[in-house]
């Protein structure tokens, strides 16, 4: 009798210690709690850190706004933020926090591509769904013939983002030579120019220089130069705002006066600030939405930034907002804050009015969704076109 007490006894803490192992595993299971706790990997220091915090604020007030309104699932929603200091090893890291010790639902994040995909296996490995509202590189969602399960964007991609600025340079612009100048510490610079290339060209384009240099450089004469030799009619330049705004300025001091094409990484306000208002003239750049919208989605979503943060919202934020109305969504049609089950539901987004549009998913992870082209006069972003996919 005894040894069988004891026996029973012991399956019983079994029992007991496999269902804690389970329950803890990357917080696959619903749980009584009354949040919902979702993570936040993003650059909130380093190169790109502006994106990093001018996102998580666009989450923020989507959160705010759902919680203020019942929450979800009667569930308020909790923020847990982890900083990945704009570094791929560091982004590995904050997830891998973000889901082992602090047992969040989903992801939001990161910013860049290089940091998204350092990321993505640790997601798919734990069975975590990731939402990044602003990684373009097609390899985020999709690599070696295979969907990575866990992993949906919010943004158009690369393919489409490169297309539409070799369709605006070929013309809208009319440009028969290009010269390209790539960020080669970057698969987002080194994605995009890869695509700017292949449309240009399919449009009868030539391309008369490709150059490149690495993140955190400083000093761009001397490849500057040797783009100037060639005489584009425009320079295509898919990189981030910090070095964008060194070149701009450096180019220009060389008597460089042909126009300038970027993409989203030029979107923020300290652009001008590095390159100066003049040296951006005759400068344009491909982007998620525009402020000047007058959508009436995009009128809500800016009146209500400016109320909550003072400023006028960039893409980024923007972004930010509509990939937590992407998860909001996912849970709500879930009914559940189980990870698997949020993942199902973000699968089959079809349809869902956000800031920017209206988001449908398509089999590879990826929205169907329009793209503006932004033209910088004076230091101020001017709404040039919009592109449908």
């Amino acid at each position: 009798m005894k040894k069988k007490w004891v026996s029973m006894a012991s399956l019983l803490v079994g029992v007991t210690m496999l269902g804690s192992l389970v329950a803890g595993c990357g917080g696959a299971t619903s749980s009584n709690s009354k949040e919902i706790k979702i993570g936040a990997n993003f650059e909130m220091t380093g190169g790109i850190a502006n994106f990093g915090n001018q996102t998580v604020n666009g989450i923020k007030l989507a959160f705010k706004e759902a919680n203020a309104n019942g929450g979800v699932l009667g569930k308020q929603l909790t923020l847990v933020v982890a900083d990945n200091k704009s570094e791929p090893s560091e982004a590995a890291n904050a997830i891998t926090k973000l889901i082992t010790q602090d047992k969040v639902k989903a992801v939001l994040g990161p910013v860049s591509s290089s940091n998204v995909l350092a990321t993505t296996q640790i997601a798919q490995d734990n069975k975590v769904p990731v939402i990044t509202a602003t990684a373009t590189n097609p390899k985020v969602t999709f690599d070696n013939g295979q969907v990575k399960s866990q992993i949906f964007r919010g943004c158009f991609i690369d393919p489409f983002q490169g297309t539409v600025m070799a369709n605006f340079a070929a013309k809208s612009l009319k440009a028969k030579t290009a010269a390209i100048y790539v960020d080669n510490s970057s698969d987002y610079s080194k994605g995009l120019a890869q695509f700017f290339e292949e449309s240009f060209v399919k449009n009868g384009g030539t391309i008369v220089a490709k150059e490149a240099f690495l993140q955190k450089d400083q000093d761009f004469k001397a490849t500057l130069t040797k783009i100037k030799a060639t005489n584009p009619e425009v320079i295509f330049i898919p990189a981030y705002y910090e070095e964008v705004g060194k070149i701009a300025k450096q180019a220009r001091e060389l008597g460089i006066t042909q126009a300038l094409l970027g993409t989203d990484g030029w979107d923020d306000p300290k652009l001008v600030e590095i390159a100066g208002a003049a040296a951006l003239n005759n400068g344009f750049f491909s982007n998620h939405y525009s402020p000047q919208d007058t959508d009436p989605n995009v009128v809500k979503f800016v009146e209500a930034y400016k109320k909550e943060y003072g400023q006028e919202p960039s893409a980024l934020a923007a972004l930010g907002y509509d990939s937590a109305l992407m998860l909001i969504d996912a849970i709500k049609r879930a009914g559940s804050d189980d990870p698997a089950k949020i993942r199902d539901a973000l699968e089959q987004t079809k349809g869902l009015q956000v800031s920017t549009g209206i988001i449908s998913l398509d089999a590879n992870h990826n929205p169907i969704k329009s793209a503006v082209v932004i033209e910088m006069k004076d230091g101020k972003q001017v709404f040039k076109e919009k592109i449908n996919p």
